[in-house]
């Protein structure tokens, strides 16, 4: 009976501190990989796609032209 109460304690989350610390260095890796990753297919879908080709009048212009 001792012996599967090591067995169970050796794989208990909590009780196995070197296993947890492994999960949790892992999880935190994962979690900021994901976070860079969703960041930047964030920018990458607004991006500036460039100016934009828009007809401006000919009287609002710098030198102004009127008909």
């Amino acid at each position: 009976m001792s012996n599967h109460s090591e067995e169970t304690k050796s794989k208990d989350f909590t009780q196995n501190w070197v296993n947890s610390s492994r999960f949790l260095f892992y999880l935190q890796i994962f979690s900021v990989v994901a976070f860079l990753v969703g960041g930047s297919v964030r920018l990458y879908q607004h991006r500036y796609k460039g100016k934009p080709d828009i007809e401006i009048q000919s009287s609002s212009k710098y030198t102004p032209e009127y008909k």
